[in-house]
């Protein structure tokens, strides 16, 4: 049976998961299992590739509060602008692309620009 979520309902429980901190719930109920993900660090892929893609984005960014600026979707294509302030670093251009089909990310491309933080 397919999934029926629209891909805002996907990308909107995307967000309120990552925001509560809930991965594995996120993981489980958004991502195909052999999701592709497109970063700076290269191809990741399938639920484990997300799971790495995630670990280094709390790497980089730790402690990090996250704003979404824009969500967008139109059809099966989600966009997200998102800035973040961690420990010692912040991102202004956070970009993440999504390719969503049958209720499940397929496809999502992330794209961020660390810089220097005043934040202790």
């Amino acid at each position: 049976m397919l999934n029926r979520r629209s891909a805002r309902e996907v990308l909107e429980d995307h967000l309120r998961l990552a925001q509560a901190g809930e991965l594995e719930e996120d993981l489980r109920r958004n991502y195909a299992p052999d999701v592709v993900l497109l970063c700076r660090s290269g191809v990741m892929r399938g639920i484990a590739g997300a799971r790495a893609s995630r670990e280094e984005l709390r790497r980089e960014l730790p402690e990090a509060r996250f704003d979404y600026l824009t969500v967008l979707t139109y059809g099966e294509v989600g966009f997200l602008e998102w800035r973040a302030e961690g420990k010692g670093v912040r991102v202004d251009d956070g970009t993440d692309s999504y390719l969503i089909r049958e209720g499940r990310i397929q496809v999502q491309t992330i794209h961020y620009t660390l810089k220097p933080n005043s934040r202790p």
